[in-house]
């Protein structure tokens, strides 16, 4: 059986100097393994929820395949150690897989454990397209949807989400994890089984952007980024090389614009520090 993505514990609280027993809601993560044709690719910790949505954005952000109709058979099957995502791939694909195979064994969707060269850290992202443009107040209006549709994170306040949103339909989808590499991976998934292309709209974090996540952004073909934190400096080259908008710190009062700024539109400029 697969299990909840949330489980009640107990707990004693001590706050004000008195303790007190009570019950609190926690996020589950459990081992997932990724199998391609039976045999094993990486093994993620992860939150055991919309879990064929990883196993399709996994495997198109990792470049696995280039669409989701390339994954002939997904199945999701409990084990005893945990849950393996089983996919079935034609013979070149297979193929080329296995020319570059590598084992990760991912602590909470960590994005590059068990990568076997410091080339492969940063490897080549795609330039991403043109996109759209978005005012200011669109950006605090995609952020400000995101805490009602959290509901993993409403019960645990212990999750992180990966969203899209375009301002013609609102928040289109929203995904949970106990990491961030592997919210966005099914986010991608989800998008990707939807057929929604991510130029039309924004991809909103609720985690700092490293550079692994643009590189998945990039992949996922998203001209613009929103993080609630603050990115990396290499993350930062990145976005600017492949010609992402990278927005962070994105707060009820504003936000700040990192790279490629072109894409949101503002009537007035002030120059801070």
């Amino acid at each position: 059986m697969i299990p909840s993505p949330v489980v009640a514990v107990s707990r004693t609280v001590w706050r004000d100097g008195c303790a007190s027993q009570g019950e609190r809601t926690i996020p589950e993560e459990a081992p997932v393994a990724m199998t391609y044709n039976r045999a094993t690719h990486a093994v993620m910790l992860a939150s055991p929820s919309d879990l064929e949505d990883f196993a399709v954005g996994f495997s198109l952000s990792e470049g696995i395949v280039q669409r989701a109709t390339d994954i002939g058979e997904l199945e999701v099957v409990a084990v005893p150690d945990g849950i393996e995502l089983r996919m079935t791939l034609d013979g070149a694909l297979l193929d080329s897989l296995t020319q570059r195979q590598r084992r990760l064994a991912g602590p909470s969707g960590c994005g590059l454990c068990g990568l076997d060269s410091l080339a492969s850290a940063i490897r080549p992202a795609p330039n991403v397209p043109a996109g759209s443009s978005f005012s200011p107040d669109m950006i605090q209006a995609a952020m400000a949807a995101m805490p009602v549709a959290q509901r993993l994170n409403q019960q645990t306040r212990a999750v992180h989400a990966a969203a899209f949103w375009t301002p013609s339909q609102g928040l289109v989808a929203l995904r949970e994890d106990v990491g961030r590499h592997n919210a966005l991976d099914k986010l991608a998934g989800a998008l990707a089984r939807q057929s929604i292309p991510a130029a039309s709209g924004l991809l909103l974090l609720t985690s700092r952007v490293s550079v692994e996540m643009v590189q998945k952004a990039a992949n996922l073909g998203a001209p613009v980024i929103v993080a609630v934190s603050a990115p990396t400096a290499l993350a930062m080259r990145v976005a600017e090389a492949v010609g992402i908008t990278l927005i962070g710190i994105a707060r009820q009062d504003g936000f700040e614009i990192f790279t490629h700024p072109h894409r949101i539109v503002q009537d007035k400029v002030k120059n801070v520090a």
